[in-house]
């Protein structure tokens, strides 16, 4: 029979990053040594891209990554991402997180929480 351990769980919060294309990449490795076991990528567009157009000038395209990260994380990665964005022209972003308020089952938990304890054990 299959038991799961108790204990009580990790709050989990939603990390939303806005990067340049190219260094999409990048910043998902880094989020994901954060423990971060859940993300997506999609293309976006900056906040200035209305004011360049105006212009006549173009932006460069953007991602916007989207990962559930730990609650005990996510000022770690925050501060992380913040030191990096500050590294140079094509290495700026955006990032903030929000927090889940409830996840449905503890499996879907486990997962998103990168929480080994949380997997069924053979008997």
């Amino acid at each position: 029979m299959a038991q799961t351990r108790n204990k009580a769980p990790m709050k989990l919060e939603l990390l939303m990053a806005i990067v340049h294309n190219e260094k999409a990449a990048y910043y998902s490795s880094i989020i994901q040594s954060h423990q971060a076991n859940l993300q997506f990528s999609m293309a976006a567009k900056g906040t200035t891209h209305l004011v360049l157009s105006y212009l006549g000038l173009t932006e460069q395209p953007k991602t916007l990554l989207i990962s559930v990260v730990r609650a005990d994380e996510a000022p770690k990665l925050i501060e992380l991402l913040d030191e990096t964005f500050k590294k140079g022209k094509n290495y700026k972003g955006v990032a903030f997180t929000v927090k889940l308020t409830s996840v449905i089952g503890t499996l879907v938990y486990g997962f998103l929480a990168n929480d080994k304890r949380t997997v069924k054990e053979e008997a």
